[in-house]
């Protein structure tokens, strides 16, 4: 298998941040033999020169539109310079010109306010989609076709994924080594980038709200002490107990801090365990059910089908390194 070959499509008004997201992420990608597993570019519709970012730093592109048609990634980030995109849905010619150059089958990923592009090319109608939580009544009103999920850090629909506010768009990259390449390959990534492989809840937790004011602690405690307990059944009662409160507040304070139910959390974290265990050991599925707190390779089949798409017998025949 060659290179991954990912082009960046930056406009006038990019966020340098958002700019440095894929090429940390992809460009830190390492296989066994510590060959790089991606090759990022970055372009612009206008053609090759110096682009103005949002702030004081502009950058000297090299690659103009062209860059796309080679491609099997293509990024979008988001930029403040909107025009046509934000008020109207609508792309500029050169915008529009880009996009008809990207081969079909390629992928197209946003990241934040990235996703009006994507809209506005008729790319997210009928499918799922996210964009940065202060824009979603915007987006609603310019793509009323968009499934729009303002909620999750990101959506992946296959061929055209996309991510919440900003630096969710870390949180998209990993998870694109992921499914690349596997959960190891991620976590190595993410340990040289200083930032969790796998962040919990989603953008729900960062919408500002009017909430009353909490007092005494949180659950992180608990969720560490559960983290370290994942083969045994670990009921809500058992997880309330141990923070010391009742279910109910329990429940509530939980879900405030990571946008996920206890027991959809929990059941996130087995499955990222058994990747690992997939991955990394040849454990028969009956010892990793237990270890991982599914109980049974018929439970664990289903939980990581659900999660994943393929089953852990597909799953460990893609991702598993030898010892």
């Amino acid at each position: 298998m060659g290179i991954h070959r990912v082009a960046v499509l930056i406009r006038p008004g990019f966020i340098p941040f958002e700019l440095g997201i894929p090429h940390r992420i992809f460009g830190t990608a390492r296989d066994a033999a510590l060959a790089p597993l991606y090759e990022v570019v970055t372009c612009t519709p206008g053609g090759p020169g110096l682009v103005q970012s949002d702030s004081d730093v502009a950058v000297q592109v090299t690659h103009g539109p062209e860059a796309v048609e080679d491609a099997d990634t293509v990024v979008v980030p988001a930029s403040h310079e909107y025009g046509p995109v934000y008020e109207k849905g609508l792309l500029t010619p050169e915008l529009a010109e880009a996009f008809r150059r990207i081969r079909p089958g390629t992928r197209i990923v946003s990241i934040c306010t990235g996703a009006f592009a994507l809209a506005a090319a008729g790319l997210l109608d009928d499918r799922p989609a996210t964009t940065h939580w202060a824009t979603t009544d915007r987006f609603r009103k310019l793509f009323p076709r968009v499934r729009l999920d303002p909620e999750v850090l990101f959506t992946d629909d296959g061929d055209v994924l996309t991510s919440a506010g900003v630096a969710s768009g870390i949180d998209l990259c990993l998870h694109l080594v992921r499914r690349d390449h596997g959960a190891a390959v991620a976590q190595d990534v993410a340990r040289r980038t200083v930032v969790p492989p796998h962040r919990e809840g989603g953008q729900a937790q960062y919408i500002q709200r009017f909430l009353p004011d909490q007092d005494g602690p949180g659950t992180a405690a608990t969720r560490a002490w559960a983290t370290e307990r994942l083969a045994e059944p670990l009921t809500l009662a058992e997880l309330s107990r141990h923070a010391a409160m009742s279910v109910r507040t329990f429940t509530r304070r939980f879900r405030d801090e990571t946008g996920e139910s206890p027991g959809q959390w929990l059941t996130r974290q087995r499955v990222e365990h058994a990747r690992t265990l997939l991955e990394s050991t040849d454990l028969p599925m009956e010892q990793i059910a237990r270890e991982c707190g599914f109980g049974t390779a018929q439970s664990l089949r289903a939980h990581v089908q659900s999660a994943l798409g393929v089953t852990p017998t597909a799953y460990r025949r893609t991702f598993h390194r030898a010892a």
